[in-house]
């Protein structure tokens, strides 16, 4: 893909694909027969689709930073180098009946849900037609199945793990996913709910995303010890994936889903990769002072998008349908930036502060459309 020195990290604008790295991102998958089979039964359009939302999900970002550096907003969360992360899973979930929770560094989880990329900007100027109306600039849209993120860290786990408890107790054949982060895991909230979904084997999938730092500060230096040891405190099977191979991030998320949905819940997926940024775009320099630049080096090597497309053309797919592609959706992009923009003037009413959804039909109102109505 198109490299963007004013925006991209510097290890991503001179990228070029490592020989041994490309042939590790194969090799990986096949190591593991269960998740093999899984990638075996994809085919071109499916690797297409994929492919099509880390470009998505990475030009969010990069259009995000555009707005920052002209002054259009003052920060932005990025998810820079974790784009596999959010894709693969959320590709393993079936966004008609399943419910996502993301945080604000799984944006892409919301295009990928059905919300109009127009919407996932809106959301940053606060509008009056934003998804949150302006109140925030975390964004949800429960007619797609997006609960707003939460700023509380851990907080979405037992929210996730409440809402996977209404699919089971009414026999829906649903699962609900949340993402935690490094930082997240020394909140009680946390563990609340991962106890709680583990003793009532709830329909849920929780994904440790395992990005090696925690807010602005090292996870190693928390006492974290080790993710990949985590869910068997809960008597869950650990399932470990490369975060930056979106192929190995699908492979697991499905095998998780496909237990959740035989009543062998919940599944907690931890995903390995490295946030190439700060906590937001005020602290980059921060961020690189704090871990030493050959982590960035090493990581930035495995740019999860460079990797899969080198992967595809070897795998057979023609330079010119990527080419195509990356044009699609960078025109569709800019489109809803500019669209998003027209918004920006229409300034939310005093009264819009105060949320009436609820007045009516109970706090999941807005969630008919996946049925949460309570069962005649």
């Amino acid at each position: 893909m198109k490299r963007y020195p004013a925006f991209d990290p510097p290890e991503y604008v001179t990228w070029e694909p490592d020989p041994g790295l490309v042939h590790a991102f194969g090799e990986t998958v096949g190591r593991r027969p269960a998740r093999a089979h899984v990638v075996s039964t994809l085919d071109e359009s499916d690797f297409l689709s994929l492919y099509r939302d880390l470009l998505r999900t990475r030009l969010h970002d990069i259009g995000l930073k555009r707005w920052v550096r002209t002054g259009v907003i003052s920060k932005a969360w990025l998810g820079t180098g974790e784009e596999a992360v959010t894709v693969g899973n959320v590709r393993a979930l079936d966004p008609d009946r399943d419910v996502v929770s993301p945080m604000i560094r799984n944006a892409g989880a919301l295009h990928m849900m059905g919300m109009p990329l127009a919407d996932m900007f809106r959301g940053y100027l606060a509008t009056a037609d934003s998804p949150s109306g302006g109140r925030d600039l975390h964004v949800g849209d429960l007619d797609t199945g997006i609960i707003q993120p939460i700023s509380h860290m851990g907080t979405s786990v037992t929210v996730v793990a409440g809402v996977a408890l209404s699919f089971r107790n009414r026999g829906e054949d649903r699962v609900a996913m949340t993402w935690i982060g490094d930082g997240a895991t020394k909140c009680a909230a946390t563990h609340e709910g991962l106890n709680l979904a583990a003793v009532l084997r709830l329909p849920a999938v929780f994904v440790i995303q395992n990005n090696q730092v925690a807010l602005g500060t090292r996870a190693a230096d928390h006492g974290i010890g080790d993710l990949h040891a985590w869910p068997a405190m809960y008597g869950i099977e650990p399932s470990i994936c490369d975060g930056n191979n979106v192929l190995d991030v699908y492979a697991a998320t499905h095998l998780a889903v496909e237990r959740c949905r035989a009543g062998d819940g919940p599944a907690i997926i931890v995903a390995d990769t490295f946030r190439m940024g700060g906590h937001a775009t005020h602290d980059e320099r921060e961020a690189r002072e704090t871990f030493p630049p050959e982590l960035f080096t090493a990581w930035g090597r495995r740019d999860p998008i460079g990797l899969f497309e080198r992967w595809l053309l070897e795998w057979g797919v023609p330079a010119k349908t990527l080419e195509r592609i990356e044009t699609e959706v960078t025109d569709e992009m800019d489109r809803a930036a500019a669209e998003a923009l027209e918004s920006k003037d229409r300034v939310p009413k005093p009264e819009q502060a105060l949320y009436t959804g609820f007045s009516e039909g109970g706090p999941l109102v807005g969630l008919e459309r996946r049925p949460f109505a309570t069962t005649p």
